[in-house]
Formats: structure tokens, C-alpha cells, sequence
């Protein structure tokens, strides 16, 4: 991963850093040459995915739910919000914890990047967009949300993030950024959480058949991992509040996905259609548009290979590892 960036830091804080997009930030970070303290409460991520970075210098952890006040040992510089259950498994299972942590937990977090005068960057998501109405979805279209629906507490824990972001910027002068990931896959994604990709991998790999929900013509735009850690970093560089769109726009439908995936893999399983869930987007595609004018940025790794990637992690992993485990 290309990890020459434009703004050097000297001490990042990572809220959530030992969940999946969180822990590549942590090292990526580290690797730029940044310390780094990251910040979980193991709600959804993994001690695994940080034992890597454990004795690495300049690497420290704070275990701590960032819906209660926290504190850290050494003021920051740069402070990445992404504590969040971000799958339908997770958030479906904490509905409470996943509306606190998008409120308190992202006030607290703000709080801590006012007092230090560091640059906070808040995680949102392609999930503001609801079931889309425009498309691709630009940072100028306000969405289609069910307020009240099984997904609402994501949703709506994310969109009142950023609206507690711009008024923290707006009220106190706090040097904000919000991005807006779009199904960001890769390794270390835990192959029950519901989401797409780990669980057609997971099936295949297990010789299962891969459940398509609905018809699978529904779409979604695949950003493998690597490439948005450099958008994400490449925005926290630049001074731009955005929001701003972080994913890769080649839409790909969910059975052409499954497809993919069984003949990657080598798998002999078959496809099983199966009941789509409730306000399931039909289409969901980024205009990154301000991301390639701003940030010089765009993904650089097709689907192709990075699900050769993600597939190569899962195989390696033991079987009954908290991959695989829910």
C-alpha cells in the first residue's frame, strides 16, 4: 500500500481501531510513521486484528467505549472516528449501542480533537443515501431514509454524526472532515457479519451454497480496502470538510458478485436465492467526482483482484477463528 502522504502526523487516535477498516488505518498510520493510539471496546472488532501492531513502537491501545468519556495519554494531532457497528449483523444485534456511540460516542470524540486542536475526521457511509432516488449518488443529494426501519439505527446514527460534525465545525471552529465510505471489503472482515463479500466467500469456501437475496440484480459498488485508506487519509491530509464520497464507482450486481466469487474461488457451490431484506438498496454507486478533483484520489485495484485477496485471507484462516464466528 502506498502510504506517502501528502501530511505527516505526528500522533493519530482511531476510534474503533481494532475493527476492519479501522485496524488497516492503524497501520497504514504506523507505517507513514505516525504513533498511533487506537481506541475499542471489542463490541465488533477483533483483538486479533491489532495483535499485529501490538509492540510496534509508537503503537498503544485504550480499551474504552467512546459513548462514555475517555481519555487518551498523549494529545493528538489527528483524531479518525470509525467506532461504529457498521454490519447488519452488529447493528441489528446493538440497535442501542450503535445510535449512542453515533451520538454520544462522535460528541466525545469531537470534544477530545476541540481540546487538542487536532483535525477529526468522522467515518460516515454510502448508507446516508437510503434506497437511493438519484444515481450515483453525489455529496449534494440528500437521500432516501426510512427513519424508522430495521437499517434506521445505522443509518440514522451515521447521519446525525455529520450533522453533529458540521455544527461542531460551524459553533466552535473544530477543523472537521466527513467521509463517506461506499462497501469498503478486504481482509479481516468477519465472514458472519452479514455483509455481502465475507459471506459469499465464506459460503464458497465452505462448498455452501452462496444466498443471493431477492433477484440479485440489486448493485453496489465494491472499494477493496487498501485504496480506501488512502482516500480516507488522502481527505484528512488535504483540509477539505467534505462530506466527500470514498468508494470505487463500478457498480457490479449481487449475482454477478456471486459468480465472481465461486469462480475465483474454485468453488463447486451453487446459488440459492433467498428472501431480500426490508429497504435493501436496489442501487448504490459513488460519483467520486470531488475525491478525484480534491484529493487526486480514485481506487486502483479491481474487483477482480481484490477479491483474489480477500478470498487468499479467508483461506488461510483456521477454521473456527473468530473470522469465521460471528
Amino acid at each position: 500500500m502506498n502510504t506517502a502522504f501528502p501530511r505527516k502526523w505526528e500522533h493519530a487516535v482511531v476510534t474503533g481501531g481494532a475493527g476492519f477498516v479501522g485496524s488497516h488505518l492503524c497501520a497504514a498510520l504506523l507505517d507513514s510513521g505516525a504513533a498511533v493510539t487506537c481506541v475499542d471496546d471489542f463490541s465488533t472488532g477483533l483483538p486479533e486484528n491489532i495483535s499485529i501492531l501490538t509492540g510496534r513502537p509508537g503503537f498503544s491501545f485504550v480499551e474504552a467505549d467512546v459513548a462514555q468519556p475517555f481519555t487518551v495519554d498523549r494529545t493528538p494531532d489527528l483524531v479518525l472516528h470509525f467506532a461504529s457497528p457498521a454490519s447488519p449483523a452488529d447493528y441489528l444485534r446493538l440497535p442501542l449501542h450503535t445510535l449512542e456511540t453515533g451520538s454520544l460516542g462522535t460528541r466525545h470524540v469531537l470534544a477530545l480533537a476541540h481540546r487538542a486542536g487536532a483535525r477529526f475526521l468522522l467515518a460516515s457511509t454510502s448508507e446516508v443515501y437510503g434506497d437511493p432516488q438519484q444515481h450515483p449518488q453525489n455529496e449534494r443529494y440528500w437521500g432516501n431514509v426510512n427513519p424508522v426501519g430495521p437499517r434506521s439505527v445505522y443509518d440514522e446514527a451515521k447521519r446525525f454524526g455529520e450533522a453533529l460534525t458540521t455544527a461542531h465545525a460551524d459553533a466552535l471552529g473544530t477543523d472537521t472532515c466527513i467521509v463517506r465510505l461506499f462497501n469498503t471489503y478486504g481482509p479481516r472482515m468477519r465472514g458472519y457479519d452479514g455483509r455481502a463479500v465475507p459471506t459469499f466467500v465464506r459460503q464458497a469456501l465452505a462448498g455452501e451454497p452462496l444466498t443471493v437475496t431477492g433477484d440479485g440484480l440489486q448493485t453496489r459498488s465494491l472499494c477493496f480496502v487498501d485504496d480506501t485508506v488512502r482516500g480516507i487519509l488522502a481527505a484528512a491530509a488535504h483540509g477539505l470538510r467534505g462530506p466527500v464520497n470514498i468508494g470505487n464507482p463500478t457498480e457490479i450486481t449481487m449475482l454477478e458478485l456471486a459468480r465472481l466469487v465461486i469462480e475465483l474461488s474454485g468453488s463447486s457451490s451453487e446459488i440459492r436465492f433467498v428472501e431480500r431484506p426490508t429497504d435493501d438498496p436496489a442501487v448504490r454507486c459513488p460519483d467520486i467526482t470531488l475525491a478525484r478533483d480534491k484529493l487526486q484520489w480514485e481506487p486502483g485495484i479491481a474487483a477482480e483482484e481484490g477479491l483474489r485477496r480477500t478470498i487468499d485471507w479467508f483461506r488461510a484462516r483456521p477454521r473456527g477463528s473468530a473470522a469465521h464466528g460471528s
